[in-house]
């Protein structure tokens, strides 16, 4: 008898245990992003579905529109992608435009976006579907309104990489939705001064761009209801991200910071 209750004894402490031990792992104290391949939301309107392409290239659906915001990587990156009724392009370096790219895709029906500077370097062929906008300038087609937002470099010694005046982020407004791009960007006035940005896509990537600290202090300014970093490997350091985060949810947890797949591929 004593033989069996030692035994229900053991049997009991080992429970208690494993039901401490589990519980105590389903919900760690610091809980590190999650990364997902996509994500889709609605606000009072269509759906907006975001599919994360590489480093700054995405792509949007809404309802019927599709939309390629800095399309690079040539047609196979697009393999699996509706073809696009709109592209934007943010600047003129190779991680953002790619004339290859724009060759290879079906874009015969397309819009296409773009600062001076990017138009300067696309040939002629494609002058019907160019839409060239400056720094704060709006343009509507598919009943999406597009603003051109500054972005440049702050930093005397990063100034080169991005001069004011010469690419542009942009603010998507879609049904009752904003999105913003940061495109290469610092924490600039412009970026701090938006307004009722429900996804908000911040660049974070040394030399070129802006630290952890700086993207989350910006962000924490205009308070989008979501903030996407993506654009956040340099040369050669890696951003952290998760430190983004805890810099974000130390002062505002209402922000919520989404990770998508921007680097299924090693080699970038």
């Amino acid at each position: 008898m004593k033989a069996a209750n030692s035994n229900r004894m053991e049997k009991i402490i080992f429970t208690l245990f494993a039901f401490v031990f589990c519980f105590g792992c389903k919900e760690p104290k610091n809980k590190e992003l999650a990364i997902i391949k996509n994500t889709t939301t609605e606000q009072g309107g269509s759906p907006v579905k975001v599919i994360p392409v590489q480093h700054a290239t995405t792509v949007l659906e809404w309802g019927d529109i599709t939309i390629y915001v800095d399309p690079v990587g040539g047609a196979a990156a697009f393999e699996s992608q509706r073809p696009p009724d709109l592209i934007l392009i943010t600047d003129i370096h190779g991680d953002h435009f790619s004339l290859e790219t724009l060759q290879e895709l079906h874009t015969a029906k397309a819009k296409v976006i773009v600062p001076q500077a990017v138009a300067d370097k696309i040939p002629s062929e494609f002058t019907p579907q160019l839409d060239v906008l400056y720094n704060g300038e709006h343009k509507e087609r598919y009943g999406i309104d597009i603003e051109a937002i500054p972005m440049y470099n702050l930093r005397e010694e990063a100034k080169k990489f991005h001069p004011k005046g010469r690419g542009n982020g942009y603010v998507l407004t879609m049904d009752d939705q904003r999105l913003y791009f940061s495109g290469d960007t610092e924490d600039i006035p412009e970026m701090r001064a938006l307004k009722d940005i429900d996804k908000a896509f911040v660049c974070m990537n040394l030399p070129y761009t802006m630290t952890e600290e700086r993207a989350a202090d910006a962000v924490l300014e205009f308070r989008p209801a979501q903030v996407y970093p993506y654009h956040y490997r340099g040369r050669p350091d890696v951003s952290d991200v998760q430190k983004f985060k805890e810099l974000v949810a130390a002062k505002n947890t209402t922000i919520e910071v989404v990770q998508l797949d921007w680097y299924p591929s090693e080699d970038y």
